[in-house]
Parts: C-alpha cells; structure tokens; sequence
C-alpha cells in the first residue's frame, strides 16, 4: 500500500508542522510580549508530547490492540528535535550566544541543570535509534540503553514544574501520565520477572 510506504515520512512532516508555526508566530510578533519564553515552552512541550508519544506505544498494543511499534522511532526522533530546538532556543534567543551566562544557568539553577541532563541523555539514544546500531550493540544491550527514556521523562517532568514556579495542572497531568507509564514498566518488567518459569518437558518412560 502506498501509504505504509510513506506514513513515517508523512508523520516526520506533520511532527514538524507545530515548530514551523511557533516560529513564524514568534518573529510575526503573534506570542505576546516576551515571545522568546512562549517559544521555549511550547518547544519543549512538544518535546515531552513526542516522549509520552513514544512510552504510550507498548501500554497501547498491549492493552488496546493499537500497534504503533513502527512510529515509536519516529516519535523518538522528534522528541530529540523539539529538545534541540527548545535548547538552542535558549542559547541563542534568550541567552544571545552568551556561553558564561548559559554555563552559570547550567550550574546554578536547578531546572536548568535537570533539563541539560536530560537533553544530553537523549544524545546516546538518538544516535542509536537506527538498524545498523541496534545489530552493533546487540538486542539485549539496545533495549537496555534505551530503557534511559523513563529516566528522561522524570527529569523532563521536573524540569517542566521547576520551571513554571508554582502548581498550574498542565505540567501536573502529564507528571500524572508520565507517572503511570512508569508503574506500567515496573509492574510489567516485576511481572515477567516472577512469572514462573515453565519446567522440562518430561520424556516418555
């Protein structure tokens, strides 16, 4: 079918659309009056939508019959982006280039310094996120790096409600979603661990 061929092109470009428009919405002067903050934020929103995109894949064919295993690169992938774009926003907008300004943020203010962590954790799983990466390192120890993504999705959780300042509910449903994807992976990985495991097959006398 034509459109398996080009779904996850199709996704890549939609996935895309949203930064295209907060861009020409913020040099359109359309995001009010601090339109540099406006564009982080929805930056990184985007970001952390893209990751829970991602985490919801196996909970979904699981549990709802819904098999999106093809995108979840995809949606990996563009979490990345939306990171990098929410970062060099950052550096480049907000901070203009100012590398001892960006270095004390780093260092002295904590949502800052979770968020880098986090950006620089998804690095590693960006860079494996293809074919010929995944036969390099083996099944077992692909699957194993990748399991960084819950600990990602905390650190983006608390660097999104550092950040805000206060308790609006936006950053604390997707902390309640993020929070419940989490028990599904520990609930799932103690459940096979204790599933007994079946004995020899007897032989016949």
């Amino acid at each position: 079918m034509i459109w398996r061929r080009y779904d996850r092109l199709a996704l890549y470009v939609a996935g895309f659309i949203p930064a295209l428009y907060l861009f020409y919405a913020a040099f359109s002067g359309w995001l009010g009056a601090d339109p540099t903050r406006v564009l982080e934020h929805h930056l990184g929103l985007w970001a952390l939508r893209f990751l829970i995109a991602a985490l919801c894949v196996t909970p979904l064919r699981n549990h709802a019959g819904i098999n999106l295993l093809r995108y979840r690169r995809a949606f990996g992938l563009l979490c990345f982006a939306y990171a990098a774009l929410h970062f060099l926003t950052y550096v480049v907008l907000d901070q203009g280039l100012d590398l001892s300004a960006i270095w004390r943020d780093i260092t002295r203010r904590w949502f800052i310094t979770i968020g880098m962590a986090a950006l620089l954790m998804l690095v590693p799983l960006t860079l494996t996120s293809n074919n010929a990466m995944i036969k390099r390192l083996g099944a077992r120890a692909w699957g194993q790096l990748h399991t960084l993504t819950y600990a990602i999705a905390v650190a983006v959780i608390v660097h999104y409600i550092l950040s805000v300042k206060s308790w609006p509910a936006e950053p604390l449903i997707y902390a309640a979603i993020v929070g419940a994807l989490l028990l599904y992976r520990i609930v799932r990985t103690l459940t096979k661990r204790w599933r007994p495991r079946p004995g020899p097959i007897p032989r016949p006398a």
